[in-house]
């Protein structure tokens, strides 16, 4: 039987990665149930190899309140869906390291969520402009179930390294691996090159010890 013109042209479309098919709709997924938000004490922080040494936090209020804006991007997940040409509006991650300077010698970021959860990414990808924490999409605010109040968005890399529900990021001098790539994915997670699992990683992909 024969592809449908839709699958042909989502196969052919050359903003599509190695592996992706193109999505219609945006599918739910993610590990954990759904936090409930508690506006009165829900907080942003920033904290690790800060240059002054210091931790910074914003309440719900306080980071909306922050310079916004939007990045048209593509997004793609490990389980093969991409999605195409999304607005997200939010912070970008490139004004919280203007508000609150990394030491010199950090060199990657851990961003936590709800739960524990966990995502490393190079300083580089996460000052990237398009790096985004976004608290809207397509115009919409997002729902709970996509990540209300703040999720981040880093088009560079397959989209667990964007975490729901995001509560913090930790400056660091060292690279360390999160959540799933504690799980066996990739530490680098790049798309266009499939890095999905660890088995993949070549030398100097991940953490030295």
């Amino acid at each position: 039987m024969g592809q449908s013109a839709e699958a042909a042209a989502g196969q052919s479309d050359p903003r599509l990665p190695p592996g992706q098919r193109l999505q219609r709709g945006w599918p739910v997924l993610h590990y954990g149930p759904v936090p409930r938000f508690k506006p009165l004490s829900w907080d942003l922080q920033v904290f690790g190899a800060t240059a002054s040494g210091d931790k910074h936090s914003w309440d719900h209020e306080g980071f909306h309140r922050l310079p916004r804006t939007t990045v048209r991007v593509d997004l793609h997940c490990v389980t093969r869906f991409s999605m195409l040409d999304a607005e997200w509006s939010g912070i970008a991650a490139a004004t919280l390291l203007d508000l609150v300077p990394p030491d010199p010698g950090t060199t990657h970021v851990m961003v936590w969520a709800e739960y524990g959860y966990s995502a490393n990414l190079p300083l580089a990808v996460f000052a990237d402009p398009s790096t985004v924490f976004a608290t809207h999409h397509d115009g919409e605010p997002l729902t709970l179930e996509h990540g209300f109040p703040v999720r981040l968005v880093v088009p560079g890399r397959y989209a667990w390294k964007g975490p729901k529900w995001v509560r913090a990021v930790e400056y660091m001098t060292a690279d360390r691996r999160g959540f799933w790539e504690e799980r066996g994915y990739h530490n680098r997670a790049d798309p266009w090159q499939e890095q999905r699992y660890s088995y993949q990683e070549e030398p100097g992909d991940g953490p030295l010890s």
